[in-house]
């Protein structure tokens, strides 16, 4: 039976207590993932003193503990469509705001002592394709329109430096990118959040909101939060609270594996301490972990899988990658679900009945969440607007459950675009 490898590794975490009977507050969070926990650690950091998160499960449960651990900017929406939206101002302004949390992660990481095996190797983009255009034409975009410079890497000190693999012919390097341990970095925030006076309840699923002028109370089965301002943040693992938002979202899955101890061959095959990606629409990402283990993701899916199965496919596809790797045995495979808008751009807000949302962060969401976070604590805290570019993408119906075939079938034909590009 395999296991997710963040949740193996954490050592002993607190237990926290399900909501019982009624707490008042200023702020309540509906969701204790990597949105919810910025948001609230925001707000108690602006000086907002009663601030209390719900969770359905645990601190990191959904995405946020469960994902690759990739800590760099951008959204899942690429960024030369985010240019043709908002045009070159609007664009760097929106981009900047991940930059900027990238670097808020690490002062937190440095503030509060969070132990979470932040490595800092960039982000590596490897080529897949025999294609130099693809990477060329990226690192201008970044550096002409977004002021980032994307360092490039020949193939020669790609196999030499980076990642020896035959697959790849070039690279392109974001220096600024780290990576780390995902459910470790949550449950530092959760214990950011307590030291400075926010509660956490957990196993506190909310069943229902009442909403009035002046307060909405949040209903779990046990208890109930009287707040002034709530805060959904849900994400994948959103389900019938409020409508407008669950339709608004496709709850898709995505898959990781990690390799068995490797030894000294891991580093062979990886010399840097970077994490990787590829070029194609459907890549690979991985990166080195604890224990000269290699951690591998890829695929989605609108259908959960097991983990068995899990382990069969990702290993196929880092063998296409590492050939001397088929013997390896597999230790851990898990999936999850993430929250993808039709847009791929995150859906952060307020509803014409006062509830604040930020979901919706897709496959790229370490940075944004902290940006959402961010962008709703000033707006609470601070009386600071949220940018009206996030409105322009705003809350489109995704028409479940034709929304999840469309999806699919969008994937599967990118895969073969994929396929016939490399033939």
């Amino acid at each position: 039976m395999f296991k997710n490898y963040y949740d193996d590794t954490i050592g002993t975490r607190p237990v926290r207590p399900a909501l019982t009977g009624v707490v008042e507050a200023d702020v309540c969070v509906v969701g204790a993932g990597f949105a919810g926990m910025a948001t609230a650690l925001g707000l108690l950091e602006r000086g907002v003193k009663s601030v209390v998160a719900l969770d359905a499960e645990r601190v990191g449960f959904g995405a946020s503990g469960r994902n690759g651990g990739f800590v760099f900017g951008g959204y899942s929406l690429d960024c030369a469509d985010l240019l043709a939206h908002l045009g070159e101002e609007r664009a760097r302004h929106i981009y900047a705001l991940t930059r900027q949390a990238v670097d808020l992660i690490r002062k937190r990481i440095v503030r509060y002592g969070i132990e979470c095996e932040a490595v800092e190797g960039g982000a590596l983009m490897a080529n897949w394709f025999d294609d130099p255009a693809i990477l060329t034409s990226q690192q201008q975009l970044m550096r002409e329109h977004f002021g980032v410079e994307w360092r490039g890497v020949d193939k020669q000190e790609l196999s030499e430096k980076w990642v020896v693999s035959d697959r790849y012919h070039a690279g392109l390097l974001e220096p600024d990118a780290f990576h780390f341990h995902p459910l470790k970095y949550a449950l530092g925030e959760a214990a950011a959040i307590e030291s400075l006076g926010g509660r956490i309840f957990e196993r506190s699923r909310v069943v229902s909101l009442d909403i009035r002028e002046a307060s909405t109370t949040v209903k779990t089965a046990e208890g109930e939060v009287v707040a002034r301002h709530v805060v959904i943040a849900g994400g994948g693992y959103l389900a019938k609270l409020i409508p407008t938002l669950e339709r608004a979202i496709l709850p898709i899955a995505t898959y990781v594996m990690v390799t068995e101890p490797l030894g000294d061959a891991v580093h062979r095959l990886i010399p840097s301490q970077a994490a990787i990606y590829d070029t194609r629409f459907a890549f690979d990402y991985y990166r080195k972990v604890n224990d000269t283990r290699i951690l591998w993701g890829g695929r989605i899916s609108i259908r959960d899988r097991s983990p068995e199965d899990i382990a069969v496919f990702l290993k196929q596809d880092m063998v296409k990658v590492f050939p001397s790797l088929a013997n390896t045995r597999v230790d851990y495979a898990w999936g999850g679900m993430m929250s993808y808008a039709r847009h791929k751009m995150p859906q952060i807000g307020r509803l014409p009945n006062g509830i604040w949302y930020g979901l919706g962060f897709g496959g790229h969401g370490v940075a944004p969440t902290t940006a959402a976070g961010e962008l709703i604590a000033k707006a609470i805290g601070e009386n600071e607007p949220i940018p009206k570019d996030f409105e322009r993408y705003g809350l489109p119906r995704t028409f479940r459950p034709a929304g999840l075939l469309a999806a699919q079938a969008t994937y599967s034909w990118f895969q073969l675009k994929d396929a016939w590009r490399e033939r």
